[in-house]
Order: structure tokens, then sequence, then C-alpha cells
């Protein structure tokens, strides 16, 4: 068997994931790997030359739902679906992901079983996916949110017996609905859904199998008592009450220093017509972001991809480039979406971040996004684990391009 090729990726600038590197702007890979970051181009290497563009790793999206479609009632449609319908929409989902920069993304909620089952299907499928990991079906109590979705428990044994189901199915985290959610009808916004009890046998068992937990969270209550009963993500961190939202400065600090990860899922397409109550909410709730930045919350990009029309599967950037106008620098919002999100994920060492020995997961953006964050939505190249899945063609209006396409075919064409 002939030696993988030799790829060299040339921009001007490089952002690993941690800085701007050393060296060129230069990224060279073998099959699946990065083999040298920032060194320049052997000889017999086959060169692709991006010039005005910038290097990152793949994005990584920490809560994303390959199985919602961002129809109103797209969740309650589930139970009606058979199996194979909702594998092909999530494949579907992930293959948009891809396409828009998401090399790994973390499914947070899928009926049944099937999130394992999907995973693996999409890892040894002869079509490009991302690196998929998954929690099945949430933890939530019966009429709960998306109890529809076949999570639904009752009691601290039975918390334990699903967690232990889930393990054996094969999931990568436990998702548990610690609050009601806007997506279920008759679910309690305002208050946990669980004892301390129930939440804390669910994540000691969680814990003892080698999962981690993350809590779905709304009301201050909720996540309080997500911190309290020792989980290690949560997801939203509204701070909602009746009548708006109301941080606990308090609790945020108790957060940063358990160290625990915050996905506030922000991200929006910036051409989706945002409703009038809506835009109130997130204005308001874009300063209890800047809050827990602010006060040291390790901070994570996740889209809540699927939920909302205006939350597409390949939205990642955009939450990228919310984190920045609310505080962050652009390289910490870049992080956030890369690096940070990947060691939340359990995948330090592998992906987000371009580095000798890890994954082949690099994104090509025009322009400079360490100046301008605006250009991390400018997606024009995606190589997912050393094969190429988006290649917009830019050598037409770039004369420095010099050389041939990377696989040959046409290019693919993304939903950036």
């Amino acid at each position: 068997m002939s030696a993988a090729r030799l790829i060299a990726l040339v921009a001007d600038r490089l952002f690993t994931g941690s800085d701007p590197g050393p060296g060129q702007a230069v990224v060279l890979v073998r099959g699946d790997r990065v083999v040298a970051v920032g060194e320049p181009p052997p000889a017999a290497a086959e060169v692709i030359e991006f010039g005005d563009a910038t290097l990152l790793p793949g994005f990584v999206d920490v809560h994303a739902h390959l199985a919602l479609d961002g129809t109103p009632d797209g969740q309650d449609r589930l139970a009606v679906m058979t199996d194979e319908q909702v594998a092909e929409r999530m494949a579907a989902a992930a293959r948009v992901a891809l396409h828009g920069g998401v090399t790994t993304l973390r499914d947070l909620g899928a009926p049944r079983l099937l999130g394992p089952s999907v995973r693996d299907a999409l890892a040894t499928g002869s079509v490009p996916a991302p690196r998929v990991l998954v929690a099945g079906a949430p933890i939530t109590v019966p009429g709960g949110h998306a109890h529809s979705l076949g999570g639904a428990v009752t009691g601290a044994a039975e918390a334990r017996a699903k967690v232990r189901e889930l393990h054996a199915a094969g999931v990568d985290v436990i998702k548990v609905m610690a609050s009601g959610g806007r997506l279920t009808p008759g679910s309690n916004t305002d208050r946990p859904q669980f004892t301390d009890a129930e939440l804390t046998a669910l994540v000691d068992e969680a814990h003892g199998l080698g999962l981690p937990v993350t809590a779905h969270a709304y009301p201050p209550a909720a996540i309080d008592q997500a911190v309290r009963c020792g989980v290690d993500g949560i997801e939203h961190c509204f701070f909602s009450v009746d009548g708006g939202l109301a941080p606990d400065l308090e609790l945020i600090d108790r957060i940063a220093e358990r160290g625990i990860a915050v996905c506030p899922t922000l991200g929006l397409v910036p051409d989706w017509p945002v409703p009038p109550g809506f835009r109130t909410f997130l204005d308001v709730f874009e300063q209890v972001v800047t809050q827990l930045y602010e006060r040291g919350v390790r901070l994570v990009a996740g889209v809540d991809s699927g939920a909302l029309p205006g939350k597409p599967h390949d939205a990642l950037p955009h939450a990228v480039i919310e984190f920045a106008r609310l505080g962050m620098s652009p390289a910490q919002a870049i992080a956030a979406g890369t690096r940070v999100a990947a060691e939340t994920c359990g995948l330090a060492g592998r992906v987000g971040v371009l580095a000798p020995g890890h994954a082949a997961d690099v994104v090509v953006v025009l322009g400079d996004p360490l100046a301008r964050i605006d250009d991390a939505a400018r997606v024009c190249f995606v190589m997912a684990g050393g094969t190429v899945v988006r290649d917009d063609a830019v050598r037409a209006k770039n004369p420095r391009w010099r050389a041939a396409r990377v696989g040959g075919g046409e290019p693919a064409v993304g939903s950036g």
C-alpha cells in the first residue's frame, strides 16, 4: 500500500485554537492526521494556497439536535416517525453541519436509543460526516421537557436504571432536563423537575460509569441544584424567573470555581427575522452571558441547532461571533468553538487544535477573524479527517492559488 500523500494547506494567517501558531501559516496533513504546523512546505507536498484567508481547527458544536428541523412541532413529530426516517434526518443534518465547518458535534437529544446507532453509521459510512458524540434520549420526568423522546423516569432508582440503559447503548454523555423547556408545552420552566436526591443519584450513577452529565437548566433554582448535585456542564443557564432574568452572582461564582462548562446556546443566522419577544429576551440574556464571562465561567459554543428556524445545523460560527460581541477577544471566542469545546467533550489532544498528531480537521475562512470576527462565518474550505468535504474554488479569484483540487471532483456546496 502506498503511503498517504503529504498535503500542505497554506494561507496568510493561522490560528491553532490556542494561538496564532509558530512560523508560517502552514498546516501539513498526511492521511487523517496533522503532521506539522508552521513549517515550510516540503518539495514533495501538494500545496494548496488560500491567500487572504485563515486556517482554523474544525469547529466543535457542543449542543446540537440532529433530529430536529427547526419547526415548531418538530420534537413532537419525532414520536410518530420511524427509526429509519429519524436516522435519515439526522444524517442529513450532520452533513449540513459538516459543510458549515463543524467537524465535531455533540448531539444532546434524539429519540429512544437512536443516537449511538446513527453515530456509528456516520463513522463507518462512505459519505463524509462530522465526528459525532451522543446523549441519546435526555433523562426527564413524565410529562417533562422532551418526555416524548423516551427518557422519562420516576424516582432515583429509575434515574439510575435509565443511566445504565443509556450506558449499555453506548452514549458518550448523559443529558438531564433539570428544568422544563419551551419546546415542551406544559413542562415547568420555573423550577427543578427532579428532587436533589434524584439528580444526585443520576449524577453518581453516570460518574461511576465514566460518563459526564450536562444539565438543561433555565431558572436559578434548577441551575443551583445542578451545581450542588455535581453536574459537569449546564446548557442554556438562562437564570429565568417569572417576568424576566435574575442572574445570581454568588451562584455564577460557584459555577466558575467548580469549572463547570456552560453552553448558553447562542448563535442565530443573521438573515432570520427574530420575533420581537425573543429579541427582547436575547437582549437581556446577552447581558447575563457577559456576566458569566467576566466572572470566569468556562463558556463553550453550541447552537442548540434544529431547535429554531434561525438555528440551522451549520450555524456554529455565529455562536463564536456572538461570544466576541459580548466581551471575549476574537481568539477566545474562536477557542470556545474549537479547543475549549473539544476539551468539554472529552476530546482534548484529539481535535479542536491544529497540532501534530491531532485529527486533520481544518477549516479555512476568508479574511482575518482575529481582526474581524464576522470573518469566522466566511467558510470556504473544510477538511475532516484528511478528506476535503467543502472547497468553494476560491482559486478562481485568487492568483496565488497554485494547486489542483485536492481529491478532484466538483466543489461541495455548503450552506455556509
